[in-house]
Order: structure tokens, then sequence, then C-alpha cells
């Protein structure tokens, strides 16, 4: 039954939704520490919101232990335990280099057609989309096409909105791609094997619709030249700067997801499978860093950015080489004006690392830079002023040592998505909240009603409402774990639900290719890189490339689906 507090509660999920989609900041002055700016972002609203609904009495700790430990068959500590251990082995593997290789060697496929080069591409991002799933791919071939496109003098636009999308769009064929699929195969008890099937033929026809949709785009705007001005071969073993670190880091990650596909036949938590691969990484992230410092052969100008004023940009580098041109006339300090983009030159990248501006920035407000260190006295030459001179130094000094000796495990850590933690877990307690509430089952209601328990009316409901909530109901994940308990609840027919959760396992993934940045944590991170880099798009800008896809995505991928249940169920 709905009460004041089911009124209030649904109210203040509405306004942790708004600031989750428009941040706002506000100014205050505390005593001893002076004027500072609080922000209500993704990191503080959801939080404070939960603060504010347990004050009210609208939840309590069981609200708050449920949205933790999971109810109904979901496990947020499951589901993040996952994404982390992922997270880890795929960051370190592009640590090595083996991504930027790869987009070379694609590059050198393309040669100088654009369109080709585009479908390769649009190709290559897409198969590393099914393999490490969206969050890695963007968070390493945002940075990369940034300096590629700046090399090479393309406009940066289509090519950016396309690895979005291809990242997007394939991540909902492993239920590893996405956080989305875990919560749908532990929330509709969907075996992961299964998942995939059910998600390869969706998969197939978002993902070429998808390229069709953007060619035509870009084809009747001329965003693609059919032929670069710039090109020269890019070496992929220059970037390669561990070839090592490379092979073993693609047989961990490669033999941790055949082992979660054969226990998924035994009903175990995949976490229990990808933790120790993780742990094991980790350990031979630091005995193979330490082999090679105490032997001298570690990469350290590679790995950490390169020495101080060498040019590190290996795009640019790489075909300045193989032009008779002077770099300065070869390749413009900018690249061509966006329609609602700035011209900002990008920032230096490691040849190592392509992802140098990951969720860091979003989860750490303020990471201390590492000193600058002479290297014959090994003396600290900038030190930030502050509190605790001697014990600052003293940390600095240990922290620059550690980098020095262990520079794949302390590049990595920071790249790791930590704000996902506390916002997931609050998406869970706001959804708790919720359904302690009545809400759940209020929507419950209107879905039968709505849909009779048909599986068609069914598909198309939850698929329709999961894209438009994605945009909506504080990222796709906000909107998986809301539709799967409003499914639950509903008691519908064993058909019928598992036809809803696989249309909202093609919503959740697609939906993230959306209107807002905030449909999906990859899209905020996105925007993040690419403001980073110096180019700024606006979100009507985003919402405008993104619709002809969205939309023919969205009818293709539910009409595969429509067409399997009409298979399966007669």
């Amino acid at each position: 039954m709905i009460s004041r507090f089911s009124i209030v509660t649904l109210v203040f999920f509405i306004i942790s939704i708004v600031l989750v989609i428009r941040p706002a900041s506000f100014p205050i002055r505390l005593p001893y520490v002076g004027r500072r700016r609080i922000s209500l972002d993704l990191l503080t609203a959801p939080i404070l919101v939960i603060a504010l609904l347990w004050a009210a009495q609208c939840l309590g700790p069981t609200q708050i232990r449920d949205g933790i430990v999971g109810t109904d068959g979901v496990k947020p500590y499951n589901i993040l335990i996952l994404f982390f251990s992922l997270a880890y082995m795929a960051i370190t593997l592009d640590i090595t280099g083996a991504l930027q290789a790869a987009a070379f060697w694609v590059s050198n496929k393309g040669g100088s057609n654009g369109w080709k080069l585009f479908f390769y591409f649009y190709l290559m991002l897409t198969m590393l989309g099914v393999i490490l799933g969206n969050d890695p791919v963007v968070l390493s071939g945002t940075p990369f096409l940034v300096y590629y496109t700046n090399a090479t003098g393309l406009e940066p636009m289509p090519w950016l909105m396309a690895e979005f999308a291809a990242a997007n769009t394939a991540s909902m064929v492993l239920f590893l791609g996405n956080l989305t699929n875990v919560v749908i195969c532990e929330g509709f008890r969907i075996n992961n094997v299964a998942f995939s099937a059910y998600t390869i033929l969706p998969f197939l026809a978002c993902i070429v619709t998808c390229f069709i949709a953007f060619a035509f785009q870009f084809f009747s705007t001329q965003h693609i030249p059919k032929k670069l001005r710039h090109t020269g071969y890019l070496n992929p073993k220059d970037v390669l700067c561990d070839p090592v670190g490379a092979w073993v880091g693609s047989i961990v990650l490669g033999s941790c997801l055949v082992v979660i596909i054969v226990v998924s036949f035994f009903n175990v938590d995949v976490w229990k499978v990808t933790l120790p691969f993780a742990v094991a990484k980790c350990i031979w992230d630091l005995c193979w860093d330490h082999f090679q410092y105490v032997t001298g052969r570690i990469p350290c100008a590679c790995r950490l950015g390169g020495k101080e004023g060498e040019s590190v940009n290996p795009v640019k580098d790489a075909l300045a080489e193989t032009s008779e041109k002077t770099p300065q006339d070869n390749f413009p300090s900018t690249s061509p004006t966006l329609n609602n983009a700035s011209t900002s030159t990008p920032k230096p990248l490691s040849p190592a690392s392509t992802t140098p501006v990951t969720a860091e920035a979003l989860v750490v407000p303020d990471s201390p830079e590492k000193p600058r260190t002479d290297p014959n006295t090994n003396k600290i030459h900038e030190i930030v002023p502050g509190p605790f001179p001697a014990l600052r130094l003293r940390l600095q000094t240990t922290y620059s040592s550690l980098c020095d000796h262990f520079p794949t495990f302390f590049l990595a850590i920071p790249r790791l998505p930590f704000a996902l933690a506390p916002f997931s877990f609050s998406q869970f307690i706001l959804i708790e909240a919720l359904a302690h509430q009545g809400w759940i089952d209020v929507f419950a209601r209107w879905l039968v009603i709505a849909s009779k328990d048909q599986i068609h009316p069914c598909i198309w409901l939850i698929g329709v409402l999961g894209v438009i909530l994605c945009n909506i109901a504080g990222t796709n994940i906000g909107a998986t774990i809301f539709l799967t308990k409003v499914v639950r609840a509903a008691e519908l027919s064993n058909e019928s639900t598992r036809a809803s959760g696989i249309a909202l396992a093609v919503a959740s993934n697609i939906g993230a290719v959306s209107f807002t940045f905030s449909a999906s944590l990859a899209g905020l991170l996105w925007k993040m890189i690419i403001q980073q880099k110096g180019i700024k798009i606006k979100q009507t800008t985003f919402a405008f490339w993104n619709l002809l896809p969205i939309l023919v995505m969205t009818g293709v991928g539910l009409g595969v689906v429509s067409a399997e249940m009409a298979v399966l169920y007669g």
C-alpha cells in the first residue's frame, strides 16, 4: 500500500537520478578548513539520498544489508568482485601494449582508404567488446582513437561514436561483458552459456544495423574521407613493450573465460573463479616486474610515459618516420573542428598505455602526483605543500620507488573504476527501498495488466522501457536492477519471464548508445576521457548521432528476440 513514506522514497530516488544525469555543486564554508565546493554527482548524490531516507525512516538496516548481500538470487558483491577481477586482468593486458598493437595491425590493413579503415576499426572494436566487455574497450580504445585521428587529420567524431556503440553493443554476447548481464543471469536464473545462445542473434542483428546507420549518417555528411591525407606503416612491435606479459595476460584471461563457461553448468558463483585468476595475475605482475627491475630490463620510459620532453604519441611518431616532410608540416597540432568540439591538442600518451584517463579522475578527486626525482641523488625536487611535510616526503619517496619497481601494478590500480562500487551498491539499496515501500509491486501489477502475461507484449514493453530507463534511472545498472525486480514481482509465466529477461539483456546493452552520457558508466568514462583530451561533445550532439542507431537497434534487436521466442514457445 502506498503511503507518505512511499511518496518520499520515490521523490528522493528521482532526485538522485537527476543529480547523476546533471551533477550540481555549491560552495560551503567549514571551520578550520575554509571555503570548499561540495559536488552532488555520481559518487555523492545516491549515498546522500540513502542517508536522508534512512533518517526519514523510509528504509532501514535491512534494506541496506539486502542492497549489499542481495535478494532473489541477485548478489551485488558477486557482481562487483567479478567486475573488478576481470577489469584488472584486462587493464594489465592493455598496459603491455597488446591492444594498441592490435590497433596498429588493423590500421595497416585499412591503408589509406577511409571507409575501409572505418570498417576494420569497427570490426576490431566489436571483437574486443565481445571478449573484454564494454568498459575495457572504452577505456583503452578512446584515447588511442583521439591520437590516431589527430595524427592522420581525421575528424574524431565518427570514430569515437562508432567505437562507443560497438563496444556497448558487443557486450551483450557474454554475460561477463557488462554488469547488467550478470544481474540478469542471476535475477532470471539464466545459465551463462544459455545467455549467450539467446543474445548472439540479437547481437549480430544490432551490430550490423548499427554500422549501417552510422555509415548512412557519416556518408551523407561526408565526415569520413575516401582517402586519408596522412598515412604510413605503423609497426605493432613498437608499442608491444612487454611481449611476455602480453602472452601471459592473454592466456590468463582466456583461461578464466573458459573456466567460467565450464563451471556455469555446476551453479558456482562466478566470483569464486575470477578472483583467483585475478590474484594469480597480480602475483605474476609483481614477480615479473621485480625480475625485470633487478635485471635492468624494465622499460621504465615506455611504461611511465617517456622521458621528459620526449614525444610519446606513437601514431604521430610512427607516421612521421615514414614521411619525407617534417612532423610539423605533416601533422596539424589539432584535430579538425567538430560541430560541437573544441580543437585543443591532446595530451601525450604513453606507447604502452592507451588508457591514461580512465576511472581515476572519476574515482579519486585528487590523486597525488608522482614526485620528480633526480636520478643521481634520488632527491625529490617538487613537493606539494601541506601539513606534515616530513611524512609526506617519506610517503612520496616510497610511492615513487614502488612505481619504478612495480609499474604494471601501480598503473593498473588507479585505472580500476572504484566509483562503481559505492554507486552500484547505492543503486541496489535504493531499489530495495522502493520495493520496501511497495513501488515494485505497483509497477509489477501495471506490467501484468499491460502485457496480459503474453510473451511478445512483455518483450516489447520491457525492451522499450529498458532503453528509456537507461537514460532516466541512474544508468543501465539502475534500470536493469529495477526492471528485474518488477518482472520477478509480476509472477509471469516461465515463458514470459524468460522472454522479458532476454529483452532486458538487449535493452540494457544497447541502451547505453542513447541520449544521455549517464545512460551507462561507460558513457560517463567515455565523456571524461575525450574531454581531458581536448574534445568537447555536447549532450545534444551525442543524442543526435545516437538517435538513428538506437532506434534501428531497438527495433531489430527486440524483433529478433520475438522471433526466437516464437520458435521456442510457438
